[in-house]
């Protein structure tokens, strides 16, 4: 496998890993409302025989700072919505103003932004150690093709150069996106 092959093989795993670590915080509550909240919620629909994500029965809107409004496309289903929300692990109640629900989002005490901001850093360590596999892979996929006299010692030099290089940039955006979802936790 040629050197730009690998090494564009192992940015796209790390651009990977990026990705989903900034759809992870996007879930992460601070004390703002977000659609991001509660969209990706699997509501469990009877009447459709199915369960579904929460953004593909309903529609979102943050007329406040603390605030969700949800409407649901199909008004009959607006209970079982109301229940899923009301089951799910994201500590929100949801109340019925006719065919919509608002859902307002509590303050959050200074204990529960330290348990935030300990999930966030295990989310971002996780997404570093999937950076750093895709380094270690790339590395060991450069050593075998040096072995087998596919690259030379100074292209396999300079290609575990690049990878290196590769591993910063995207620790450093995980590292910035972990630093800002840290102040927007900590902002009151």
């Amino acid at each position: 496998m040629p050197m730009d092959e690998i090494e564009f093989e192992c940015e796209s795993q790390m651009e990977k890993a990026v990705e989903y670590f900034r759809t992870e915080l996007r879930g992460v509550r601070t004390g703002r409302a977000s659609a991001g909240l509660v969209e990706h919620l699997k509501i469990e629909v009877p009447s459709y025989g199915s369960t579904m994500d929460l953004r593909e029965l309903a529609s979102f809107s943050i007329p406040e700072p603390t605030c969700i409004l949800v409407k649901p496309f199909d008004p009959s289903i607006i209970k079982d919505i109301e229940r899923g929300i009301r089951n799910s692990s994201v500590g929100i109640s949801p109340v019925q103003e006719g065919k919509m629900l608002r859902l307002a989002i509590p303050p959050l005490s200074g204990e529960r932004r330290q348990q935030l901001i300990a999930q966030v850093r295990k989310m971002a360590e996780a997404q570093r150690v999937a950076v750093r596999n895709a380094r270690r892979d790339a590395n060991k996929q450069i050593d075998a093709e040096q072995k087998a006299g596919q690259l030379s010692e100074d292209d396999a030099k300079k290609c575990k150069d690049n990878v290196q290089e590769l591993t910063k940039t995207y620790e450093g955006m995980i590292d910035s996106g972990l630093e800002a979802k840290t102040k927007e936790i900590q902002t009151v």
